[in-house]
């Protein structure tokens, strides 16, 4: 296994596939890097060089009882790119992992970076606040805090129905797609799992969004259940300089699974670009 260790001793698993420019992936929770692999596959098919990993307490990296916040997942994401010395990356997040970019960025600088993608991302902030009145109330993150306790497997199984828009009329997601979500989740430590929900929910990425300096596309559904559209991409657009918003009609939170076609394309235009 390809495993790089962190500052405080964490372990943390990625992948690197191909040969090329280099593409870094940041997976969504409470998901791993498996759920980047159709992408990996594609772009690395495509002449591009993909590398994701399994932010701590996910998947197949070390269950840490302390960092999981969002400036930690920033300082792994950093440790993994010093690690590997790579340059002129494309980095892409999904969901959590839009916000793990977005510190990086406001943290580290983009001297690694020549251009950003962000999936159904969650900055600039999730939670409603006087500040963002678009923003979800502080009782849905509660919920989520309390079905990941009580029975999160369960929580994961019935959490796949609104992710991928399953509760949509002509809504085609496979239940192999909706079962890897559950095992994936299911690999991802209780205590990290917790803690990771006010990491995604709570962290305030407006001045991280500010500081980009590198060509940046968001994609986004706009029937995403999950991270809605208007408190996140369409703020996100206005705050990133030289970014391009893509919404994608009718596309759940899940796109790169629910409209891969699609997203692909988009991906490797942008890439080439």
């Amino acid at each position: 296994m390809s495993i790089i260790t962190t500052k405080d001793g964490a372990r943390i698993y990625y992948k690197d596939w191909g040969k090329g420019q280099p593409i870094v992936f940041s997976h969504g929770w409470p998901l791993s890097s498996d759920s980047w692999d159709e992408q990996l596959y594609f772009l690395g098919s495509n002449g591009f060089r993909c590398i994701a990993h399994d932010r701590r307490g996910h998947g197949r990296s070390t269950q840490t009882w302390d960092g999981n916040d969002m400036d930690t997942y920033a300082d792994d994401l950093a440790a993994l790119l010093d690690t590997l010395d790579v340059k002129n990356a494309i980095l892409v997040g999904f969901s959590t992992g839009g916000g793990e970019v977005a510190r990086y960025i406001g943290r580290h600088g983009t001297k690694r970076v020549a251009k950003a993608v962000l999936v159904g991302a969650v900055p600039p902030l999730m939670l409603k606040s006087a500040a963002n009145p678009g923003g979800l109330p502080i009782e849905a993150f509660d919920g989520i805090r309390a079905g990941v306790l009580a029975d999160r497997s369960q929580f994961f199984k019935d959490l796949t129905t609104p992710f991928y828009g399953a509760n949509r009329p002509g809504s085609k997601v496979s239940q192999g797609a909706r079962d890897a979500f559950w095992l994936a989740g299911m690999q991802c430590g209780l205590k990290p799992a917790y803690d990771c929900i006010k990491a995604f929910s709570e962290t305030d990425l407006t001045e991280d969004l500010k500081k980009f300096d590198v060509p940046t596309l968001i994609i986004h559904g706009d029937d995403d259940q999950i991270v809605p559209i208007g408190a996140s991409a369409h703020l996100s657009s206005t705050l990133i300089k030289n970014s391009t918003l893509k919404v994608y009609a009718g596309a759940p939170h899940g796109l790169s699974v629910t409209h891969r076609e699609q997203f692909h394309s988009d991906l490797l235009a942008f890439a080439k670009s």
